[in-house]
């Protein structure tokens, strides 16, 4: 490993190396074959399962299976430097990661190391990266809203703080623009964002990072990066070290949001290290406790209770699919696992619509309850209105002539259709969020045509800030809206539509 030999010593080992020279008990085992990341151990009779060891040229590895001969180790470090023969010791100790605000705007790899080329870390401790999930008494209710700023989200699927929403699609489909949309809107909130890249390309990384410090918080962000080419070790724990980094502020009463991207990769590569050390496979030849490890991971995301400090930890895990089959094995493992799915589908994000969010079988099992009252009152029914314009517009493409109340319905259909798509790395506020879904029910919109929503989106926030700057500050400090405050909105409302209207006719 790199730096110094106590840099990653823990506190225990740090102590030991420190005591007076005299006689010592070491546990001293043998490499016997080494490949993929993965050594072979004989000699180690007391070790124990994610037991980290050291081995003679200062790599380091965990314990993955205990057989009645040998141990299989997953390596940490670069594999090349271990060769068969080589001695390995027992620490007694399992993988730990530096948690504190000292990762707060830095890029580190799953150990806590910095990637991004700054000075070095100052932890204020380490922590397993296996951590037990909350107890149920140890939990509470999940009431407080998680703004990601997507309206097709806040209005339809809403996040609560302490959920684990699944983001699940097939590949290129705007998976991680939305997780990324999501932390750039915590610029305004008290969320500590924690993004963790499993597997996932350099210049995806690179693109990600880029995209947070332009438009988002980066210094309330922390970025934890196992790329392809890091050690399978490295890419199976950086979930868990992602954890652990958030759970630190999570127990302090504050708020954090991680984002794993992917867990399809991460099953991949648990995969694979199952196959190197030899433990049965199970369906569709994954190993048969996937789902538990998995479900042990998200299980930490909770909401604490007052008497634990009240703070959160929501989960935003992303995985991909094959082709839109969501009933594969790890799709469905994670379905049963989460609180809830959004699913995209490839074939309206190659139609323009994004993000290409399926209504019909994305899902949020917290839902209303943890959205803003105003615009829950708002939106009530738009998921509702939006399904039956679907079928009622996939019924009209068969030649049928709608009467003038269902073409209506079409009409205003497509407006909200418009309204849902939404560029990246524009988030929306609640209050415009609730203004726009107004709009839409008043009836508002009816006259624009549909190209037009989406400039009149663009310009709403500071249209609203210029027109009614009180009851925008209002709406946002209550969360409630009352009859002045609409009337103040629809009116401010009316006039933008009308210059849309007038602009648009010249």
């Amino acid at each position: 490993m790199p730096g110094s030999p106590e840099e990653w010593l823990t506190e225990a080992e740090a102590d030991i190396a420190r005591a007076p020279i005299g006689p010592r008990v070491a546990h001293v085992g043998r490499v016997e074959s080494i490949g993929d990341g993965v050594a072979m151990i004989s000699g180690l009779p007391d070790a124990r399962l994610d037991e980290l060891l050291h081995f003679a040229g200062g790599q380091a590895g965990f314990v993955q299976t205990l057989d009645r001969t040998r141990i299989g180790c997953v390596l940490l470090d670069d594999a090349n430097a271990v060769e068969a023969g080589d001695t390995v010791t027992g620490t007694g100790e399992v993988v730990r990661v530096g948690v504190g605000e000292g990762l707060l705007g830095r890029v580190v790899d799953p150990l806590g190391r910095p990637l991004d080329g700054d000075p070095p870390i100052r932890a204020e401790r380490f922590d397993p990266i296996e951590r037990p999930a909350p107890a149920i008494i140890d939990r509470d209710l999940v009431v407080q809203p998680v703004q990601t700023g997507t309206l097709a989200i806040d209005a339809m699927f809403a996040i609560g703080r302490g959920q684990r929403e699944l983001i699940l699609g097939d590949r290129a489909t705007g998976k991680t623009a939305l997780a990324v949309d999501a932390m750039v809107n915590q610029r305004g909130s008290d969320m500590i964002c924690v993004y963790v890249a499993i597997g996932q390309k350099s210049s995806t990384v690179a693109r990600v990072i880029d995209q947070v410090r332009r438009h988002g918080a980066p210094e309330r962000t922390i970025f934890v990066v196992a790329s392809p080419a890091s050690a399978p070790g490295l890419q199976w724990i950086a979930p868990f070290a992602g954890f652990t980094i958030a759970e630190y502020f999570r127990d302090r009463g504050g708020h954090a949001l991680v984002v794993l991207d992917d867990l399809t990769k991460h099953a991949a590569t648990h995969r694979e290290i199952a196959l190197l050390t030899g433990q049965p496979p199970g369906r569709e030849a994954y190993p048969g406790d996937v789902f538990f490890l998995h479900s042990r991971l998200l299980e930490r995301a909770a909401h604490l209770s007052a008497a634990k400090g009240g703070g959160t930890l929501t989960a935003l895990p992303i995985a991909e699919t094959d082709a839109g089959n969501v009933s594969a094995y790890i799709p469905t493992n994670l379905i049963s696992i989460t609180d809830g799915q959004i699913i995209l589908d490839a074939r309206l994000f190659a139609q323009g619509h994004k993000p290409a969010i399926d209504v019909g079988t994305s899902v949020s099992r917290v839902g209303g309850k943890t959205q803003v009252k105003a615009l829950r009152d708002a939106t009530g029914t738009m998921r509702l209105d939006y399904a039956q314009f679907l079928e009622l517009e996939m019924f009209t493409r068969f030649g049928e002539q709608p009467e003038p109340r269902v073409r209506d319905q079409i009409e205003r259909g497509k407006r909200l259709r418009a309204l849902l798509c939404q560029p990246q790395l524009s988030p929306l506020r609640v209050v415009d969020q609730i203004a726009l879904a107004l709009a839409l029910r008043e009836g508002l919109l009816d006259r624009l045509a549909v190209g037009d929503i989406a400039p009149l989106r663009a310009s709403l926030p500071q249209w609203l800030d210029s027109r009614t700057p009180e009851p925008i500050v209002q709406i946002e400090r209550a969360g409630t809206i009352d009859k002045e405050q609409r009337e103040a909105l629809l009116t401010a409302l009316k006039a933008l539509v009308e210059e849309q209207a007038s602009g648009a006719a010249t």
